[in-house]
């Protein structure tokens, strides 16, 4: 659902970065790429449906994966609106789910699952991009869903595993992350559905706010609050010391491989400060997020930084995944991700300090985020 912007924060201030960040600013398009990168940026109501909704055009799709006509650019906050709290995002969804499921019957990417000592992370690809996932408790059988958009291919991992499911965790309320909610905890009577209360997610049973701790057998989970893509949205951190591995970020819509979600429902200040919350996690948290857009987000990179060649060398990585459709999301925390040396951190430390041009942070990264979403959109 949301599309990115690739950003990578670098320490101190400088000339060449005041050159890059004006250069950026009014549009250029070919910068060079500097050699000291430290870290890496990666309502509505529950319906109650007796019959499944007629399905809509096949032309019709919110937000398309091909670089075609992007309905969101025509219409803006209307078709938003329209989406997140009337019945047609919901028909939007069943389409998509219909569609995904005749294209890629096996899901649209060869994922593999993480064993750590008694705890399995198993990403589901779903619909023609997402990715949800079950974090299980290997000893104790017990299974947490994490944005279960597909019911059908989540429910097929869960019996292959034979798990219990007894939570699911949403980070936001777009269909293609909360679709699930409906089926699978009508199936799994004792499973509990977490989210923002903000959001209005569907089928939420238990509402969490920033910090809280959902407790499954030897899972401890840590909602995380970060609005900016919706208001409500969280991400969920897997604390990795009860079973002396390393902790874990679902990071829905938020982060993801060399970008950031975009702004729906927040302004740039507001998503600046989730990403900072995030980018403070320690450099072995395992980054898990919401989409496959690896490729999306490095090949904008290429438009804004051509000669970065670490953006290049990651380039190539990811399509050899892709051309054999392997996943290329899930990997290390954002701080050793490679994505182009547009520095967030080089107007000064914290969300709030300007530059030398008189730029900052926010204005930064809403002006990238305005190039992304017209780069897709072409």
């Amino acid at each position: 659902m949301a599309a990115v912007v690739a950003a990578t924060a670098l320490k101190g201030r400088g000339a060449r970065n005041a050159r890059v960040l004006r250069g950026i600013l009014s549009g250029a398009t070919a910068n060079k790429a500097s050699q000291n990168r430290t870290r890496a940026l990666q309502s509505h109501s529950s319906p109650e449906c007796k019959e499944e909704p007629e399905p809509l055009s096949p032309e019709l799709e919110y937000i398309p994966r091909k670089r075609g006509k992007n309905p969101m650019k025509a219409v803006g906050l209307a078709w938003y609106s329209l989406y997140t709290r009337t019945w047609l995002g919901y028909l939007f969804y069943r389409q998509q789910l219909r569609r995904a499921r005749n294209r890629f019957p096996k899901g649209h990417s060869k994922t593999q699952p993480r064993l750590f000592n008694g705890v399995k992370v198993l990403p589901i690809p779903v619909l023609s991009d997402n990715y949800s996932y079950l974090i299980i408790d290997t000893q104790a059988g017990l299974a947490v869903a994490v944005d279960p958009s597909d019911p059908r291919a989540v429910q097929a991992s869960i019996e292959k595993e034979r798990v219990n499911l007894v939570a699911i965790l949403c980070t936001h309320k777009h269909w293609d992350h909360s679709g699930g909610n409906r089926d699978l905890s009508r199936r799994h009577r004792d499973c509990r559905v977490y989210g923002s209360p903000q959001d209005g997610i569907p089928y939420l049973t238990h509402p969490l706010c920033h910090q809280d701790v959902v407790s499954v057998g030897r899972l401890q989970i840590r909602a995380l609050a970060t609005p900016g893509h919706t208001q409500g949205h969280l991400v969920y951190l897997l604390d990795g010391e009860p079973y002396k591995g390393p902790s874990c970020l679902f990071s829905g819509d938020l982060l993801f491989l060399s970008g950031c979600g975009r702004t729906f429902e927040g302004t740039a200040e507001t998503m600046l400060s989730s990403l900072d919350t995030v980018l403070d996690l320690g450099d072995d948290t395992l980054l898990w997020p919401g989409h496959e857009y690896a490729e999306e987000n490095l090949g904008f990179a290429g438009v804004v930084e051509p000669e970065n060649v670490a953006r290049e060398r990651k380039m190539q990585w990811v399509q050899r995944q892709r051309m054999e459709r392997k996943s290329t999301g899930q990997g290390r925390h954002p701080s050793v991700l490679v994505t182009f040396s547009m520095p967030l951190e080089a107007l000064g430390p914290g969300p709030g300090p300007t530059s030398d041009d008189g730029c900052s942070r926010a204005q930064l990264l809403e002006e990238l985020r305005r190039l992304k979403d017209m780069h897709k959109s072409k």
